[in-house]
């Protein structure tokens, strides 16, 4: 089973190998989500995702980056 919206710190890893110059803390949201929903291990569905699991995935990338 591939990645789901609520698999916050494991988007971050791969999104972390996927955008290593990227400052996760410059993201917007439109981008965050268009990369998730372009990483081959996703596999949920785009309108499952709102501003409260972007943010959280953007913490954790932050945290991941730290």
């Amino acid at each position: 089973m591939g990645l789901l919206w609520t698999d916050t710190l494991d988007i971050a890893i791969e999104l972390d190998e996927a955008h290593p110059e990227v400052d996760p803390k410059l993201v917007r949201f439109t981008d965050l989500r268009d990369w998730v929903l372009a990483l081959e291990d996703f596999d949920d569905q785009p309108e499952r995702c709102g501003e409260k699991l972007l943010e959280a995935i953007q913490m954790a990338w932050i945290e991941e980056r730290d």
